[in-house]
């Protein structure tokens, strides 16, 4: 348990209705009547924002989520298997469950793990990735207009808007936040 008063941005609450992490908080002082704090919780599950409000120095149950650092290895279409990268355990974690990730995972990254009492609750990314480009048009000679982009899939099955110089074989920058073409490398 935690007091109200001590909470800051990124804890993780465990509250009655789900696992949340605090987006902001607002501790407020009226002229009159007692202090309270508006925090805006984001859930760890669905993704929602939920506006709720505590009294000052009410205890709330803070949750532990540990983070471990693993790399993935390989994908078998259900599962995708991770080492811890410190005890080189294997563990494998359902290809519903990483969410987007999947899009962005290639062989031998490395992303940190974030679960709670054993459950999975998400894998965060660098900020890009590099991916190699398996499909695409053939760019044509001269048809460099600037600005101008096509579809290209990538090696995890991305599809990415690339400019019109990249080809088949050519590795992408791309930014896992946004799913965007950064560079090519």
């Amino acid at each position: 348990m935690i007091s109200t008063n001590d909470i800051r941005p990124g804890m993780a609450l465990d509250l009655p209705e789900g696992l949340f992490t605090i987006v902001e908080f607002q501790h407020v002082k009226p002229g009159k009547g007692h202090a309270f704090v508006r925090t805006k919780l984001k859930s760890l599950d669905s993704g929602n924002v939920l506006d709720k409000t505590f009294r000052a120095d009410e205890k709330v149950p803070l949750a532990i989520i540990e983070k471990r650092s693993m790399q993935f290895l390989y994908s078998d279409g259900a599962n995708l298997a991770f080492m811890d990268t410190s005890s080189f355990e294997q563990e494998e974690i359902a290809v519903a469950d990483a969410g987007d990730a999947v899009n962005y995972l290639s062989e031998g990254d490395v992303a940190e793990v974030h679960t709670h009492n054993g459950r999975l609750i998400s894998i965060e990314l660098p900020a890009s990735t590099v991916l190699e480009v398996t499909e695409t048009e053939p760019g044509i000679k001269g048809d460099r207009v600037s600005g101008a982009t096509k579809p290209a899939v990538t090696e995890t099955g991305l599809l990415v808007q690339v400019p019109l110089f990249v080809d088949v074989g050519d590795k992408i920058k791309v930014d896992t936040r946004s799913g965007e073409y950064i560079t090519r490398v």
